[in-house]
């Protein structure tokens, strides 16, 4: 899998981008954003046996949120051409997606040799604040991003694992979501224009 470097001019201009398009988006209190999910996980611990559970309905639910958002962020995003790569893909995700949807910048490090593996780190997260876990336990808290940029990314044709690495409510230092290429999915066509 050839892959192209972005280099510093092409990140300039995605960070530009995501400015843009931030500035353009219409905002919702933030508060108010925060405790309104906070008391969907709060509804979730309370129907669920055990934080597994609880984890896995954030993932699915961030999932079918990336299935819906791709449309609003392709027609909002200015992004005219498909990318050509799976990292040019992660640093559109981390620059302007993230910045268009949470306000929040993410750098995209830590990519593995053949650039199939990388991580999104981005120190604040608007999801966390006036937040505290039980101890003791593996809750993903933001896994509902996660589920996010999978759905979306699955949008677009590409299979990926996504998971939380750090998260500053388990006592990180920032917060990192790791995603993983595994394949490009095949676009499904409607049965009369299928080949026989």
């Amino acid at each position: 899998m050839a892959q192209q470097t972005p280099t510093s001019n092409s990140v300039k201009a995605l960070r530009a981008r995501g400015d843009q398009v931030w500035a353009r988006m219409p905002k919702c209190n933030a508060e108010f954003f925060r405790l309104t999910y906070g008391a969907l996980v709060v509804q979730l611990v309370e129907d669920c046996d055990d934080i597994k559970e609880v984890n896995d309905k954030l993932l699915s639910m961030g999932v079918s949120i990336g299935t819906r958002i791709i449309d609003e962020f392709l027609a909002k995003s200015n992004q005219r051409e498909p990318c050509k790569s799976f990292e040019e893909t992660c640093e559109v995700v981390g620059r302007v997606a993230f910045k268009m949807f949470l306000g929040v910048e993410a750098d995209v490090r830590n990519w593995n040799e053949d650039k199939s593996r990388c991580s999104l780190v981005f120190p604040e997260n608007p999801l966390n604040e006036n937040v505290e876990l039980p101890p003791g336990k593996n809750f993903l808290y933001s896994n509902i991003i996660c589920g996010a940029i999978r759905g979306a990314l699955e949008q677009i044709l590409y299979k990926v694992d996504v998971y939380c690495i750090k998260d500053t409510l388990r006592g990180d230092d920032t917060n990192e979501i790791g995603i993983t290429f595994v394949s490009r999915l095949q676009a499904e066509m409607d049965d009369q224009y299928k080949e026989s």
